[in-house]
């Protein structure tokens, strides 16, 4: 099998190796050379000779049920999906729904999970231990959303007719919109089923412009905008001034989704979720026009 890959290898026209294509392949970065040397996991070795084109796209080997290894071309759709104006529609829909939880769902926090973890100490103290589990398992459903995210990750990542993270888009709106019928005699599950939404987007959506952030939470966001400000004024590198507006703008976003969630939520009480739905169907379709494009 493995001889049969370097064969397959060595009849691509326009290889070019970004680096380390894992899944038991490896190669040095040779994008201006005829000659590329592969070693496979077993320590096997080969060498490949090819013809580079200036503005060939890059291909990264996928590993396909059965152990057999294809090349898997990245698509622009790998980054659009940080790009800032999609993360802004993410920020606005975070701050939405943490506004939304705690204005009309027994002021429970959805994202702000160390808000929870305070008030849920406070409670257990005092032995009120039905108020205690009311932000205890917002808690739990916030750690099962990032593990269920991952393990979506990890089985459609390489998916061909959708892109993984629309999927969990798609999952996301389904939920919060069933989330708008749910009567507030059964807050909790209102919650849970947001907080569990909210985990999954964060782990998701990792990155905006290249830099790692969380589009539904702020502390980490303002450390690492502070830090690249502190940065820039030392150093004066363009760089770092705009991973500190990217960070700062995320703030900004979020801020206006949860003031908007706020204040709808006092006028229209429970239904104000589905404007999340909109939000992150317009992020769906950002990354679907971009696939197009």
């Amino acid at each position: 099998r493995l001889e049969e890959d370097a064969v397959r290898m060595k009849r691509q026209e326009h290889l070019r190796f970004p680096g380390d294509v894992g899944f038991g392949h490896r190669a040095q970065n040779f994008e201006n050379c005829r000659i590329c040397h592969v070693t496979f996991a077993c320590g096997r070795q080969t060498t490949i000779e090819r013809n580079v084109k200036p503005h060939s796209t890059p291909i990264a080997f996928q590993k396909h049920p059965g152990g057999t290894h294809r090349p898997h071309r990245l698509t622009s759709q790998e980054h659009y999906s940080d790009a800032f104006l999609t993360s802004a529609f993410l920020a606005l829909s975070g701050g939405l729904q943490d506004a939304y939880t705690y204005n009309t769902r027994d002021g429970v926090f959805s994202n702000a999970q160390t808000g929870n973890v305070v008030l849920m100490s406070q409670h257990l103290m005092r032995g009120e231990w039905g108020a205690c589990m009311r932000y205890f398992v917002p808690v739990i459903a916030f750690a099962l959303g990032v593990f269920l995210a991952e393990r979506i990750c990890h089985r459609y990542k390489y998916a061909q007719k959708i892109h993984w993270r629309q999927l969990i888009l798609s999952i996301e709106i389904v939920i919060l919109f069933a989330v708008g019928f749910i009567p507030q005699q059964f807050n909790m599950a209102a919650t849970v089923l947001v907080s569990l939404t909210c985990a999954m987007q964060v782990q998701t959506f990792r990155k905006v412009g290249g830099f790692s952030y969380a589009s539904t939470m702020c502390i980490g966001n303002l450390r690492s905008g502070t830090d690249a400000l502190s940065v820039y004024a030392r150093e004066h590198k363009p760089e770092q001034l705009r991973q500190a507006l990217y960070y700062f703008g995320v703030i900004f976003m979020f801020a206006i989704g949860a003031g908007i969630g706020g204040n709808l939520s006092a006028w229209y009480g429970i239904r104000v979720i589905w404007v999340s739905c909109i939000l992150l169907a317009v992020s769906y379709l950002l990354m679907e026009i971009d696939k197009w494009k």
